[in-house]
């Protein structure tokens, strides 16, 4: 994922499916200078980390 395409991901109302090494996650926020997102697990959101947008993947449910 792009770094501009996970910013607006925190800007949309919806919950979109985007995980991180095959985990569910939400973006919390993104440092677009650094193009790192803050993160937690649905399952977990205590358990907040930054990761490089790179590591984000969008799924389209239909």
């Amino acid at each position: 994922m792009d770094v501009q395409r996970a910013q607006e991901i925190t800007q949309i109302p919806e919950m979109i499916h985007v995980t991180c090494q095959g985990e569910q996650v939400y973006i919390e926020h993104v440092d677009r200078d650094q193009q790192l997102a803050t993160i937690h697990p649905l399952a977990n959101p205590e358990e907040k980390k930054s990761v490089h947008v790179d590591q984000l993947q969008e799924h389209h449910v239909h």
